[in-house]
C-alpha cells in the first residue's frame, strides 16, 4: 500500500504548542485518504518549535496531492496550535510543501493547498476552484470594513484586540498595551515621579533636562544643545521625523505679506525676495490645516492652544535651509504680526517653538497615523478579504501587513479613543486629532503616497540644489529597490497585461482599496483597476513601501527629535504672542508643557520609537509562503539591493554629527507594528 512521510512544523511562538488530537487527511485528483491520528495527549508532539514526522499509509493510489486537511480535537482545554508547515514526500519520492502560518483555534480544522503561488486563472479542477472560493467567503465573514469615524478610511469591524481573528493578533497582547508600555517607560526613564505634576510648570529651558535621559552622542543630545539655532530649526523640515512638508516656494502667498524690508538682512545674494523666489532659493511650510482645529478641552485646569503657522525658509549660500519668517495664523492683520530672525532674541525663539509644536501635531496625526498606520490597514484589510493564501499576491504583502490590523486596533482601543492616553499630553486630543484627519483626507492621494512623484511634485528632486536632503536620497534609494523586486515577481506570474486585467481577485483587492478605504473619492487619484503590469509593480511598491519604508521614517526618530521637550511641545499653554517686543522667558516657559504633560510626551515617544521583540527588517522573510526557486532567487537579489543601500548609508553617516538612518533598510521594519 502507498505510504507519505508527513512532516509538521510548529511555530516558535510562546504557547505555540498543542496537547490536542491532530488528525491529518490527504486529497488527491484520484481519492482521499482516511483521517489518520498523528498526536494525541501527552504523546509530547507539535511542542513549542518542533518538526515531527510521519509515516502515513493509504488503502489505494491518491494521484496528484492537491489538498491536506488538519484538524484538532480538543482534548482538556483551550490549546490554540500555531502551524508553520507541512511537508509530504510521495511514495514516488516528491516533496510536496504546504505552507500554513496560522493559528489553529478551539476544535478547528484548516484545509492547506500546495505552496506554488497560482493565479485564479491556473486553477483548472472543480476542487481547487471551490476551495480558493471558500476560503476568501469565510475570510470576508471575518474580515470586516467599519467606519471608526466620518469621513476616515474603513477600518477593521472590532472592538477590541481580543476580537480580532486569532492569526492577525499579536502573540503577547501585554507586549502592546500602550497603558503598561507608555508607564514602563517613564520608569525607565526615571521620570515617574513627575508623571501626576500636572499644571506645575518647569522653572527654565535647564529644568527640562531633569527628564531628559542624555546619552552620549545621540541625536537627542545634539538637539537639546543646539535647538535655538536656526540650522537646527531648518534642518528638521529636511531630516527630522517630519521631512515631508516643505516644498519650493513658487509665490509668495498673499496671506503671508513679506516684504524685501522685512527679510533682506537674512537673504545673502544680494537679490530682491522675488528673484530669490524665482532662483528657487525661497522654501514654504504651510499648516494651514490646524487652522480651526479644536484645541484640547479635557483637562477644564488647563486651557490649551493650537496655532496655524506660515514658516518661510531659505537656501543660503552653504545650500542650507534656514528661517527667515514666521506667521502664526491664516489670516494677516495687525495682531497676527510676521515674526524675524532679526527681532528680539525670545519673539523670534518663541515663534520657533509655535512652529515646532504644529509641526508635531501635524506629524502625529497626518504623517504618521492617517498616511502611513490607517493607509496600511486599508491595505491590510482588503489583502485579507480579497487574495487568497495561494495567490502570489497575498504571498509578497502578507509579511507587510504584520500586525498592522493589530496595533491599530488597539490604539482605538487604548490611545486615540475618547478619554484615551492620546488626550493626556496633547493639545489635539479631546477631538482635534479627528478633525485633523477628516480635513487631510482630502490631501491623501494615490500620487502622493508615490515616493518619486511627491518628492518632485514639492519641488524637492534636485540633489544639486538641495544636497542635504537625505530623506529624499535614501527613500528613493529604498523605492527603487522595492519597485525592482515587484517587477520581478510580476513578470514571472503576469506574462502580459491581459492577464493582469483577467485576476479577478486582484481587481477585487483594488476595488475594495478604493471604494472602503479611500471613500470611493474620486479625487483621491487611486485606481479602480490595474490595466498593466508597470501599474501593477508601481501599486505594489505603494503598498510596501508606505507600510515599511515610509513608517519607519516617520515613526523611529521621534524620541531623537521630540525628547528635548522645547524642540517639539505636544501642547502650549497660552496663547500665539499677538505682538512684538513682549515676550520673555518667564512667559515662554509658562507656555510650554507642564511636568505632568512633559512625562506622557517623553513616555509616548520612547515607547513608539521602540522595536518589537524579534522585529523582521525590510527582506526578512523567515515565513516562506513563496516555494518556487524563482522567487527565492529574486529575494535573494532584493536582499543584495539592500545590503548595498545599508552599505552607501553607513558609509555617509561616518564622522557626521547628525546621522541619517532611518532609511537604513537594516532599520526598516516589514511592516506597521508600532
Amino acid at each position: 500500500m502507498p505510504s507519505y512521510t508527513v512532516t509538521v512544523a510548529t511555530g516558535s511562538q510562546w504557547f505555540a504548542g498543542t496537547d490536542d488530537y491532530v488528525y491529518l487527511s490527504l486529497e488527491g485528483t484520484e481519492g482521499c485518504s482516511e483521517r489518520h491520528l498523528l498526536d494525541k495527549p501527552f504523546y509530547n508532539d507539535f511542542e513549542r518549535g518542533a518538526v515531527d514526522s510521519y509515516d502515513v499509509t493509504v488503502g489505494e493510489d491518491l494521484g496528484e496531492i492537491q489538498l491536506i486537511k488538519i484538524e484538532k480535537r480538543k482534548y482538556w482545554y483551550q490549546d490554540d496550535w500555531y502551524l508553520k508547515y507541512v511537508t509530504v514526500k510521495t511514495p514516488m519520492g516528491d516533496y510536496l510543501e504546504f505552507p500554513c502560518y496560522r493559528w489553529i483555534t478551539d476544535e478547528k480544522e484548516i484545509v492547506l493547498r500546495e505552496g506554488k503561488a497560482k493565479l485564479p486563472r491556473d486553477d483548472k479542477t472543480q476542487i481547487l476552484k471551490q476551495h480558493r472560493r471558500k476560503e476568501l467567503e469565510n475570510r470576508q465573514k471575518m474580515y470586516r470594513w467599519k467606519e471608526w469615524h466620518p469621513g476616515f478610511p474603513l477600518s477593521i469591524d472590532a472592538h477590541s484586540h481580543r476580537d480580532l481573528p486569532r492569526d492577525i493578533q499579536f502573540d503577547n497582547e501585554k507586549g502592546i498595551d500602550f497603558i503598561l508600555n507608555y508607564s514602563k517607560a517613564m520608569e525607565n526613564l526615571y521620570i515617574n515621579r513627575f508623571m501626576h505634576m500636572f499644571q506645575s510648570s518647569w522653572s527654565d529651558f535647564a529644568d527640562f533636562e531633569r527628564i531628559f535621559v542624555r546619552i552620549s552622542n545621540t541625536i537627542s543630545e545634539y538637539v537639546m544643545q543646539h535647538w535655538k539655532e536656526d540650522f537646527m530649526f531648518g534642518y528638521q523640515f529636511l531630516n527630522g521625523c517630519n521631512p515631508v512638508l516643505i516644498r519650493r516656494c513658487t509665490e509668495i502667498p498673499k496671506k503671508l505679506p513679506v516684504t524685501m524690508d522685512m527679510v533682506e538682512c537674512s537673504l545673502e545674494r544680494n537679490l530682491t525676495l522675488e528673484e530669490e523666489v524665482k532662483q528657487g532659493n525661497i522654501f514654504i511650510v504651510d499648516y494651514e490645516l490646524l487652522d480651526g482645529i479644536d484645541a484640547n478641552k479635557t483637562d477644564p485646569c488647563t486651557i490649551q492652544y493650537l496655532a496655524a503657522p506660515i514658516c518661510l525658509l531659505y537656501k543660503n549660500l552653504e545650500k542650507k535651509i534656514v528661517p527667515i519668517a514666521i506667521q502664526l495664523g491664516q489670516k494677516p492683520g495687525p495682531e497676527n504680526p510676521i515674526f524675524l530672525p532679526s527681532d528680539a532674541t525670545y519673539d523670534w525663539l518663541l515663534a520657533k517653538i509655535w512652529v515646532r509644536s504644529s509641526d508635531f501635531h501635524i506629524h502625529q496625526t497626518v504623517t504618521h497615523l492617517l498616511r502611513t498606520h490607517l493607509v496600511s490597514e486599508v491595505f491590510s484589510i482588503a489583502m485579507f478579504r480579497q487574495l487568497p493564501a495561494v495567490h502570489p499576491l497575498f504571498k509578497l504583502l502578507v509579511p507587510h501587513m504584520r500586525f498592522t490590523i493589530a496595533i491599530n486596533t488597539k490604539a482605538r482601543e487604548q490611545l486615540i479613543c475618547e478619554c484615551g492616553l492620546f488626550d493626556k499630553a496633547n493639545a489635539t486630543g479631546g477631538g482635534g486629532h479627528v478633525q485633523m484627519v477628516q480635513k487631510a483626507m482630502k490631501d491623501l492621494t494615490y500620487n502622493s503616497l508615490c515616493f518619486p512623484e511627491e518628492i518632485k511634485a514639492k519641488g524637492m528632486d534636485s540633489k544639486e540644489d538641495i544636497p542635504y536632503y537625505y530623506y529624499r536620497d535614501d527613500g528613493i534609494k529604498v523605492w527603487e529597490a522595492i519597485k525592482r523586486q515587484e517587477t520581478d515577481v510580476i513578470h514571472i506570474y503576469y506574462e502580459s497585461d491581459e492577464v493582469v486585467c483577467e485576476d479577478v481577485e486582484l481587481q477585487a483587492f483594488v476595488k475594495d482599496v478604493y471604494v472602503y478605504g479611500m471613500r470611493g473619492m474620486k479625487a483621491s487619484g487611486f485606481p479602480k483597476v490595474i490595466k498593466t503590469r508597470e501599474k501593477l509593480a508601481e501599486y505594489l511598491t505603494v503598498v510596501i513601501f508606505t507600510a515599511s519604508a515610509q513608517h519607519a521614517a516617520v515613526n523611529f526618530g521621534q524620541y531623537d527629535w521630540c525628547s528635548w521637550i522645547p524642540n517639539a511641545p505636544p501642547t502650549m499653554r497660552r496663547p500665539p504672542p499677538t505682538e512684538k517686543g513682549t515676550v520673555t522667558i518667564e512667559q515662554i516657559v509658562e507656555t510650554l508643557p507642564d511636568r505632568g504633560r512633559s512625562c506622557w510626551h517623553l513616555g509616548a515617544v520612547w515607547a513608539l520609537s521602540q522595536f518589537q521583540d524579534n522585529e523582521l527588517f525590510l527582506g526578512m522573510y523567515p515565513d516562506e509562503h513563496f516555494v518556487e526557486k524563482p522567487i527565492k532567487e529574486v529575494m535573494a537579489k532584493f536582499r543584495k539591493n539592500l545590503d548595498e543601500i545599508i552599505s552607501t548609508i553607513t558609509e555617509r553617516n561616518k564622522n557626521k554629527k547628525l546621522p541619517y538612518y532611518y532609511l537604513s533598510p537594516d532599520r526598516i521594519p516589514n511592516s506597521v507594528a508600532v
